[in-house]
């Protein structure tokens, strides 16, 4: 074999080489945008490089693997359905209290189901795993749940928590399929309130009673 030959060959080999590592970053980086879904865009637009973000997004999936996660069972999936039902009727009366009572029931069905709640931004990197869709919902509903606690937030503002609020509350419920991120609180729900307007999680269970009031049918004040 020449000495031309031979660099041939060389070649041949690191471009086969390249191309085959170009296909499995393609390959990783394609499993996490499925994973991911808005949430990858997210970690891209708030770390240094693309690399960075996949590596935040796979240490992500590193620490979610190390959780004990327990499934709801019927009782306790009634149990929050209900919870959740009477909630939305206590709505009208009290917006803010009832915002501080959806706070806490959702915190509360993600400490049962197995997730942290200590800090903020370690339950979000964990939830973002399994729950990317409704991530969107979750960070606006504790914004306004925040400017609720300083006596900042309108009416409007609050009934929009809810409807975030219920969009992960249904999706860690597994009782209704939840639609893109809505629009920013203040202002009319587009594609969202289209979502958010499917019955409730209760409603899909018999013994729920018919015809209760969901936070749309809350006038604005």
């Amino acid at each position: 074999m020449t000495s031309t030959q031979v660099i041939v060959l060389v070649l041949v080999v690191l471009v086969v080489a390249a191309v085959a590592a170009a296909l499995v970053i393609a390959g990783r980086r394609r499993a996490l945008r499925q994973r991911f879904g808005p949430e990858y865009d997210r970690a891209v637009a708030e770390q240094s490089s693309r690399s960075a973000a996949e590596r935040e997004l796979r240490d992500r999936q590193r620490r979610h693997a190390e959780l004990t996660l327990t499934p709801l069972s019927p009782e306790a999936r009634d149990r929050y359905a209900a919870a959740w039902e009477e909630l939305q009727v206590r709505f009208v009366d009290s917006p803010h209290e009832t915002v501080s009572d959806a706070h806490e029931l959702v915190t509360r069905l993600i400490s049962e189901r197995g997730y942290p709640t200590g800090d903020f931004s370690d339950q979000i990197a964990h939830l973002s795993v399994e729950h990317a869709r409704t991530l969107g919902h979750y960070r606006d509903a504790h914004e306004i749940h925040e400017r609720n606690a300083r006596g900042e937030a309108s009416t409007e503002d609050l009934r929009q928590a809810i409807v975030h609020y219920r969009a992960l509350f249904a999706d860690l419920l597994g009782t209704e399929p939840v639609g893109s991120r809505p629009a920013q609180p203040g202002t009319t729900p587009t594609s969202h309130s289209e979502s958010a307007d499917q019955p409730s999680p209760t409603e899909s269970h018999p013994t729920s009673p018919p015809q209760q009031r969901t936070p749309h049918d809350v006038p604005t004040r």
